[in-house]
Parts: structure tokens; C-alpha cells; sequence
């Protein structure tokens, strides 16, 4: 099977952050939520997936499962989820009572992406917890607790109204080799953060694929890995508005998260040489593409190749709505080719 056909059979999804812009708030980046999700849905993407993050000025989607719901309600078949959930932050009973009235209002289109980091510092996750009794250490018991309420007969006293005997895709994250153990004790799908740990995404997936056991959801290994990708017209333009994700990435390293800023010339000029480099290791090539139609085609095929992914998730930190439509449009276009077996 060719390269070409290969990637037209990769569904492509879209992973929203929900950034918040300089000089906007978050009323304004749930607006810009919504009109990218109809478009994605118009452009054939598979999944419009949404991530936990607390207390980033940056990113709205603190309460990601209100999101979920806006945001399925304004579309009408792309499956919406979570990329995802941290579950240490919260009782497994109230994951699977929100998650269960999602499915029940929108059924058949709810997934739900589990992570064990908690999303934020410490600080704020003392705050989310109200208790230290819960570590990320007990993730697998949570895990399990939430398979338990999604349940046809639980075997816990305490039921999930809704959420028992729902089936609602669970998929673990991760950006180490934890959860892809986990994934592949448990049977589950694995979407890997390749487009922020790019060093562990091979060993991972090798790992979770080498380590499957066929489950009731999942008969054989099924991993999706993320990517950061900017595309436009123009190389040029690309790397333009690339300067925005670059300069989040940045300020988020330094310890001082801030909204996303509006791109910038010659980004060289305002970094130093080791902040530099720790873009080029992080927002590497290979999990972050930029550049015009060509360039990305390139990016993504090789990745592909790479990681035999059964899909790829994708994300664009970019400042502008239309830059971030057009992205979106020339991936797509990329899809509509490879699907008539033109180059």
C-alpha cells in the first residue's frame, strides 16, 4: 500500500487548547472554539478533542467537560472529547455522571481521553483536590473505578445516573511509557503527546503494541499520536505565525504562562541561545510541522511512517482565527488529494 493511501486512511482529528489571545478573554476563544469545530466537521475531521489545563491564563478549557457539551452541541456528527481528562483531579464518580449525560445527550459521539498528570502546578492541583489522600499514583485504580460505573452491572454499590451501561470510548494519554502499559494491560486505546515529548513517542508505542491484551473495547492495538502543525500559503507565513506557539512554549518554560501572543519577526532576536535550542528540541521537525501544503504533506508522511499510527491528532497554537482556519483547510485539502490518488 502507498505512502499517499496510507495517510488518506489515517483519520485526522483536531486537539483545541482554546487559547486565549492577548487582549481577548475567554468568551471571545469559546466563539473561535465553536467556528473551528464547524469548520473542521466540514472539512472531514474525525474527532474535535479538548484538553484539562488549570490556571494558564492561555487556555480556557479549565472545565473541559461544559466545553465538550458546547461545543457538540454546535456540530452535529464529529465526535467530541476529551484530550483529555485529568483524572487525578477529580471522584471517578463525577467523571462518569458528566461523561454519562454527554453520551446521553449526544450519543454514539462522546470520548473520553484520560491523562494522570494533573495539568497545572501544584499549587492549583492542591486546590482542585482539596485533599493530598489522591496521588497520580492511584490512576489505574481510578481507572478502573470508572470502567466500573460505565458498566452494565457494576460491582460498586454507588451507581453513575446517567453513565451505567453506557459504552463510551475510554482512551489513556500519555507522554511517557506509563500509560502505554496501562493501555495495553487494560486493552484500551493510547493516543501518545508526541507533539510535546517527541523523545519517547517510538519507544512508547512499541511498548503499548508489544504489551497488548485484547479486551471487550479493543480487540488489537490502537494508537493515535499528536502533532503540532502550522500550515500556510507560504513557508514564510508559516514560520510567521509558528512564532506565536514558539513564544508560549517559552514563557511556559520560564514559569511565566501568559495569554498567546500575536506573532513576531525574527524570533531570534528576542530569545537567548538556550531557549532557542530548547524549541528545537521540544517543538522539534519531526512532531512539529511548519511550512506551506508541500512541506506539511512531507511532515506528515514521514511521521506516519515513522510511528504506523492509526491516527494523528492535531494541534495549531496559532494567534489569528483565519490563520488557524486556513491550516486547517490546507490540511484537509491534503486529505481530498490523497483520497483521489493525486500528489
Amino acid at each position: 500500500m502507498s505512502i499517499a493511501k496510507t495517510f488518506h486512511h489515517i483519520p485526522l482529528s483536531v486537539l483545541d487548547l482554546a487559547p486565549v489571545n492577548e487582549g481577548s478573554n475567554p468568551s471571545e476563544s469559546f466563539q473561535h472554539s465553536v467556528q473551528l469545530a464547524k469548520h473542521v466537521e466540514t472539512l472531514g475531521f474525525n474527532r474535535y478533542w479538548l484538553a484539562e489545563h488549570h490556571n494558564m491564563p492561555g487556555i480556557a478549557s479549565s472545565a473541559t467537560s461544559v466545553l465538550i457539551g458546547h461545543i457538540a452541541e454546535k456540530t452535529s456528527h464529529i465526535r467530541v472529547g476529551a484530550g483529555g481528562i485529568m483524572l487525578p483531579n477529580h471522584a471517578t464518580l463525577v467523571i462518569a455522571e458528566q461523561f454519562g449525560t454527554l453520551e446521553s445527550l449526544y450519543p454514539d459521539r462522546i470520548d473520553l481521553g484520560l491523562g494522570r498528570a494533573p495539568g497545572t502546578d501544584q499549587a492549583t492541583a492542591y486546590a482542585l483536590r482539596r485533599t493530598l489522600n489522591m496521588r497520580v499514583e492511584d490512576f489505574p485504580m481510578q481507572v478502573n473505578e470508572l470502567q466500573d460505573y460505565f458498566s452494565k452491572e457494576p460491582v460498586s454499590r454507588v451507581k453513575a445516573v446517567p453513565g451505567q451501561g453506557l459504552d463510551i470510548p475510554i482512551w489513556l494519554l500519555g507522554s511517557s511509557d506509563f500509560s502505554a502499559r496501562l493501555a495495553a494491560q487494560k486493552g484500551l486505546p493510547f493516543s501518545f503527546a508526541s507533539h510535546f515529548a517527541p523523545a519517547y513517542t517510538i519507544p512508547a508505542l512499541q511498548l503499548y503494541r508489544e504489551q497488548f491484551k485484547p479486551s471487550e473495547q479493543l480487540p488489537k492495538p490502537h494508537a493515535m499520536v499528536g502533532l503540532n502543525v502550522i500550515a500556510a500559503d507560504t513557508d514564510e507565513k508559516a514560520q510567521y505565525i509558528a512564532s506565536s506557539l514558539q513564544q508560549q512554549f517559552l514563557n511556559l518554560r520560564r514559569g511565566q504562562p501568559t495569554k498567546l501572543q500575536p506573532p513576531i519577526e525574527n524570533i531570534e532576536a528576542h530569545f537567548s541561545a538556550f531557549e532557542l535550542q530548547a524549541i528545537e528540541q521540544t517543538l522539534n521537525p519531526t512532531t512539529t510541522i511548519i511550512g506551506n501544503k508541500e512541506k506539511v504533506k512531507q511532515g506528515l508522511e514521514h511521521f506516519l511512517t515513522k510511528t504506523e499510527a492509526d491516527e494523528m491528532i492535531i494541534s495549531s497554537q496559532i494567534f489569528h482565527l483565519e490563520d488557524r482556519l486556513r491550516s486547517f483547510e490546507i490540511i484537509s485539502e491534503l486529505m481530498d488529494e490523497t483520497s483521489d490518488g493525486t500528489s
